[in-house]
């Protein structure tokens, strides 16, 4: 047993200081669930996550504390309109001005690929299983996850070109390279997904760090108005997916009361 486990078990029924972050509830559980949400609560008590509502880098981090029972940890939601992620309190973790910030102890995972991977390894044996033993399945995990790099940067190009391009620097030219590219981008995973038949998920019959890492970016490219007509897999893909139990606990606050965009419905 390890000594984070040891320490969850002597103090499973001790109470747990009130913390200046916003922990997830635990009502309506049985004594059993209590007991093991107790002890998840325990082994995360160390874990900080400074986030922003539908981020995909920061909902990657929330997933995977969710699929490995790591509910207790603490975590504040930031407003981007108002800069908070250029606050003190984000900078002491991520010198970059950025979200996620995520702390474990005196351990600091901001690039969520690497805290999402992290977590998997430290918390193998809790929760879902995040990398499949297979070789096979195992590979095709890897490539999806570090394919969505490039998705995550055709996206940006189009849907953040305006805030990232000067005004006397926009040309109609560009806007329209941006968006074929990252319909190209898109029409590749609705291939890999064409390919994989009946599976719902990236790398096969079960739910890895792929989508851990994938679905976010796909759910934001419908959050901005993508026609689930055009791309028939990927909105399988987003439908199937967006019911997991650890996507509906994390689905972004601010995505529940307010509609989409339409700035991809064309595409």
């Amino acid at each position: 047993m390890t000594q984070e486990a040891t320490a969850c078990y002597k103090t499973r029924h001790t109470h747990i200081p009130a913390s200046p972050f916003t922990s997830f509830p635990t009502h309506n559980f049985s004594s059993c669930q209590l007991q093991q949400i107790s002890c998840s609560e325990i082994m995360a008590k160390d874990m900080t996550l400074l986030w922003g509502s539908g981020s995909p880098p920061c909902w990657r981090i929330m997933m995977t504390l969710e699929e490995k029972n790591l509910q207790g940890y603490n975590q504040k939601m930031l407003s981007f309109e108002k800069m908070e992620h250029k606050s003190q309190e984000v900078m002491a973790i991520n010198p970059r001005g950025q979200l996620p910030a995520f702390k474990h102890g005196d351990k600091i995972l901001n690039e969520s690929y690497a805290a999402c991977l992290y977590l998997e390894s430290q918390y193998k044996g809790q929760g879902a299983k995040l990398i499949p033993d297979c070789p096979s399945a195992q590979a095709m995990m890897y490539q999806r996850m570090f394919e969505c790099m490039a998705l995550g940067e055709k996206m940006a190009n189009v849907i953040y070109y305006n805030y990232k391009v000067p005004e006397g620097e926009r040309h109609d030219s560009a806007i329209q390279r941006n968006r074929e590219a990252l319909s190209a981008e898109l029409k590749l995973w609705e291939g890999y997904l064409q390919k994989l038949g009946s599976c719902c998920y990236l790398a096969g019959k079960d739910f890895s760090l792929a989508d851990v890492i994938v679905f976010p970016a796909i759910a934001y490219v419908f959050r901005f108005g993508l026609c689930q007509e055009h791309y028939p897999k990927l909105a399988a893909y987003y439908n199937c997916v967006k019911e997991r139990a650890s996507v509906k606990a994390t689905w972004p606050p601010t995505w529940k009361d307010s509609p989409g965009q339409d700035l991809l419905r064309d595409l």
